[in-house]
């Protein structure tokens, strides 16, 4: 999961109460497809610093709660707000994140180096979205080897 640091840092999230926040502000369907769809309770999470002097992962959260419908979408005020969306059958998803760990910085530059990565949604090029699945091995393999 990408944030923006000077919107939602890991050590943000870290001083958040329960150490928790709602990923919000989704406003892709592919991003909000695997929030809803794929993401379950308990669910690691790589948190991605992005747009940022160094990329890289910065932290390891999971995901601490089921998908819910994001209060953005239905308010006329925010940037988020979606006009098409309806209260019973909301577009747009939230799901809690727990933080569980920060970690030294893994700059995006030493990810792309590991044959082992080279499938990784995340770093392919062009990719914007700010969710993206991980697989097990690529999961396993920055755990134990680059950790």
């Amino acid at each position: 999961m990408k944030s923006e640091p000077d919107e939602c840092s890991f050590d943000d999230v870290l001083k958040a109460p329960g150490r928790k926040t709602a990923w919000s502000g989704v406003r892709n369907y592919q991003a909000r497809n695997y929030m809803r769809d794929e993401m379950e309770v308990g669910d690691g999470v790589l948190f991605y610093h992005s747009s940022c002097p160094e990329p890289g992962i910065a932290g390891l959260a999971e995901v601490a709660s089921k998908p819910y419908p994001d209060a953005a979408q239905f308010d006329r005020k925010s940037e988020y707000y979606d006009p098409k969306s309806k209260k019973d059958d909301p577009r747009w998803v939230n799901v809690d994140v727990k933080a569980v760990r920060k970690i030294p910085l893994i700059p995006l530059e030493e990810l792309r180096k590991h044959k082992a990565l080279a499938q990784m949604v995340t770093l392919r090029p062009g990719n914007r979205l700010s969710i993206t699945p991980v697989t097990a091995a690529e999961w396993k393999f920055i755990i134990e080897r680059l950790l």
